[in-house]
């Protein structure tokens, strides 16, 4: 028997490492070159390598150090955090290291929304319907869902084109094309519908202010695809969607210019034309001449029958000054090219005569004259002052007159002038003198008026007149009131008067007596010094 002898147990340590790191990723999605990501997820990478003791880990983007640890979180990961990811594993006791590299791409989707719209093609004969979604990582993926299988389809990076032919086509037709991305959680998708839009073009002309420049319009909206403008067969402007707006200097050659606007769309047979012809302004009137009586309103018209672009009509009255709209003595009314001159409370002296109304634009002009005569109401008959008296203390005057012969009359009027009796004025001053008018729209059934007021110490002048609406007639003979009968103001004023008369003559004759006989009465001299 051999003998054996058994040793105590002994640990081995063994040092070694690290081996090469493995590295994983979640959430987990693999790319064309690593790994995938979607913009603004929690990405969690997690760094693993064999070793003893356990090693150190650090991890680094793009050789730039970001962290250490076994595990590195990206909370909301960027479109700009794309590129190389290293883990780096490093056995502190052996001073050894080793590490791994994975790309990690950033999936995002394109900005905004994806754009689906119907486009003519092949000059108008076919439609082009069109989707895109531009931008984005990877680039979206798009693919029409045809509702048959008689088109084409042009699939290129973010777009795909369904060519369609126009004349095919139903009004109304709707198609979808569906959009696929890695970072869609679904498919989306977007539609158009082709649409015919009813009516057809519209075409104006209108001037800038001051006639500077024509701008041609051609519109017609609605549809899809859109309807495409184009004046002169392109020869003028540009080719629009829509509207087409062709601006220019005016001339007046361009008077009776024919312009075309040609609108063009895949599902119309063939083109459809819009015409405009520029012209002058053409005026006409109802009546070239009116007929009034004074102090009625006259009302002069103008119509506008004709003018490309449109214009204005401006009135000159007959003095041929310009006619402002806030004028107190005429109003202006314009609609639809019908424009009315009101001549207020017209006078026969001053308002008749002839009126023009212009009108122009940007290629020609013109005017015409209309001629207003404004008549006098015919005179009313005569009149004559049958009484004229002053009351007792001659304060107020009763008056009464006669109408002699025939005519229509509406009032009458009384006038009178005053001269102050202690400074008469001679009689040719008198009759150039103005006269006042005290009583005014006296009615035309009377025929007696009182008036009050007067000054007993100014002697005054009566006359009277007829009214014809705003027609004087022939004033009435000029009279000076009368005394009433058994007045004692005249008598008491006599009296007074010859007393003073007796006194005077008296006193001349002592004074006369008294130098005469001086001499021989020196005591009644010596009184009168």
């Amino acid at each position: 028997m051999v003998n054996e002898e058994t040793s105590g147990r002994l640990y081995l340590d063994v040092i070694y490492g690290p081996d090469e790191p493995e590295i994983s990723i979640k959430p987990y999605a693999i790319s064309e070159n690593g790994f995938a990501a979607n913009e603004l997820e929690e990405v969690t990478l997690n760094c693993s390598a064999s070793s003893n003791p356990p090693c150190h880990y650090v991890w680094f983007y793009n050789n730039s150090q970001m962290s250490t640890g076994q595990m590195y979180i990206i909370p909301k990961i960027s479109r700009s955090q794309t590129g190389l990811y290293t883990c780096l594993a490093q056995n502190n006791h052996l001073n050894t290291r080793t590490q791994s590299t994975i790309i990690l791409t950033v999936y995002y989707l394109p900005e905004g929304s994806p754009t689906c719209t119907a486009k003519p093609h092949s000059k108008f004969k076919d439609v082009a319907l069109w989707c895109s979604w531009a931008g984005g990582h990877p680039l979206a993926q798009l693919h029409w869902i045809q509702p048959n299988e008689d088109g084409k389809v042009i699939v290129s990076k973010s777009n795909a084109t369904l060519i369609k032919s126009g004349a095919q086509l139903q009004n109304g037709s709707t198609f979808t094309c569906t959009i696929s991305h890695p970072s869609l959680k679904r498919d989306l998708n977007c539609s158009t519908t082709v649409v015919m839009p009813p009516g057809g073009p519209n075409c104006s002309a209108v001037a800038t202010k001051m006639n500077e420049f024509i701008m041609l319009t051609c519109d017609w909206t609605g549809g899809q695809p859109r309807i495409t403008l184009l004046w002169n067969n392109n020869r003028i402007g540009d080719v629009k969607e829509s509207s087409n707006i062709y601006v220019f200097k005016p001339d007046r050659t361009y008077n009776q210019r024919l312009f075309t606007c040609t609108a063009l769309h895949p599902m119309m047979m063939k083109p459809v034309e819009c015409l405009i012809q520029l012209e002058a302004p053409v005026l006409d009137a109802p009546n070239h001449e009116t007929f009034i009586l004074e102090g009625h309103n006259a009302q002069l018209i103008c119509n506008l029958k004709l003018a490309t672009p449109s214009s204005e009509i401006t009135w000159y009255d007959n003095s041929n000054k310009e006619i402002i709209t806030d004028s107190q003595k005429y109003g202006i009314y314009k609609e639809n090219g019908l424009s009315v001159l009101t001549v207020r409370e017209a006078e026969w002296n001053t308002d008749s005569g002839l009126y023009r109304c212009l009108a122009s634009n940007a290629v020609g002009n013109t005017s015409l004259l209309l001629r207003l005569r404004v008549n006098k109401y015919p005179t009313p008959p005569n009149v004559t002052i049958s009484k004229l008296l002053y009351s007792r203390h001659r304060t107020e005057v009763d008056l009464e007159w006669m109408t002699q012969g025939a005519g229509d009359l509406t009032g009458f009027k009384v006038q009178r002038q005053a001269s102050i009796r202690s400074a008469p004025i001679p009689k040719r001053f008198v009759q150039a003198a103005s006269w006042d008018t005290v009583a005014n729209d006296i009615e035309p059934e009377i025929r007696g008026h009182k008036l009050g007021g007067l000054d007993p110490s100014i002697v005054y002048a009566f006359r009277i007149l007829a009214v014809n609406h705003k027609t004087t007639g022939f004033p009435s003979e000029v009279k000076t009131p009368a005394d009433p009968p058994n007045n004692v103001y005249p008598a008491a004023i006599g009296a007074g008067f010859a007393g003073m008369l007796v006194a005077t003559v008296v006193s001349l004759l002592v004074f006369q007596y008294i130098v005469r006989n001086r001499e021989n009465n020196p005591q009644m001299t010596e009184r009168t010094r």
